[in-house]
């Protein structure tokens, strides 16, 4: 499948992999429409990109889902490509007080946020000729990372989720594809894990994004670039040692 002239839509594209997704995309000849919470974050995508379409949008909330819908296929009735990118990563300390209504915010963004996405979209996707839905998970879907564990589990349900959609759209015209970067030098990489992550280098955005593209036009349907593809073998083969790693990692201490 080739990503040139198709008209996409990318969730959470103001920054980090979902701005170098759309810059690339963008420069292979593509329609891209990027979504995100924050008007002035996108006012500031678009001034780095004067050809990128913007739309503010909150996957957290299904009426502004629809809203979407309504804008997007109206503008766009070519749109043949979903990308679920929206993701917030923290640093939560499961013995500390925290607030109920807190807790589940990575769930309602990096869960709730594709599964509803995907579902107001996939009937209007159905009726393209070629059309395409990547879910971007992590490759801590099948390593969890104990100082992020709301994220972990949400990445985790996610593959779960794609590989359950990917089953039942096999014989249509949607092909659904699983994008899991490994940790890359995003804001999202550094922020609340400045900590843990000083002696840790991500992996450069812009190779990460040539190598998702790559595995896409390539029909793989699982992408695991650099070290997310160590962290699915581990898990098949030694995981106790790889989840031992990433308690170090996590600084975790006695409470």
């Amino acid at each position: 499948m080739k990503l040139i002239g198709r008209t996409v839509l990318i969730t959470g594209g103001s920054s980090g992999i979902g701005f170098e997704l759309a810059r690339q995309l963008i420069e292979r000849g593509n329609t891209v429409i990027v979504t995100g919470r924050n008007q002035d974050s996108l006012d500031k995508a678009r001034q780095l990109l004067p050809s990128l379409h913007t739309l503010q949008s909150d996957v957290r909330d299904p009426e502004d889902i629809q809203a979407l819908f309504l804008e997007v296929t109206q503008q766009f009735p070519a749109l043949d490509t979903l990308v679920n990118n929206a993701g917030v990563m923290r640093n939560i300390r499961l013995a500390e007080e925290r607030a109920l209504t807190d807790l589940t915010d990575e769930i309602d963004i990096n869960l709730n946020g594709p599964l509803r996405m995907t579902q107001q979209f996939v009937a209007f996707l159905l009726k393209q000729p070629q059309a395409l839905i990547v879910n971007v998970s992590s490759g801590l879907a099948f390593v969890p990372f104990p100082a992020a564990p709301v994220y972990s589990a949400s990445k985790a349900a996610l593959h779960a989720y794609t590989q359950c959609l990917r089953a039942q759209l096999a014989n249509s015209t949607v092909t659904v594809i699983e994008l899991a970067p490994p940790g890359t030098e995003t804001p999202l990489f550094r922020g609340e894990f400045a900590k843990e992550m000083q002696k840790e280098k991500g992996m450069n955005v812009q190779l990460m994004v040539k190598r998702a593209i790559r595995g896409i036009e390539a029909g793989q349907s699982e992408i695991r670039p650099g070290l997310s593809n160590v962290l699915k073998v581990a898990s098949r083969v030694a995981p106790n040692l790889m989840f031992g790693q990433m308690i170090r990692l996590s600084q975790l201490k006695a409470v």
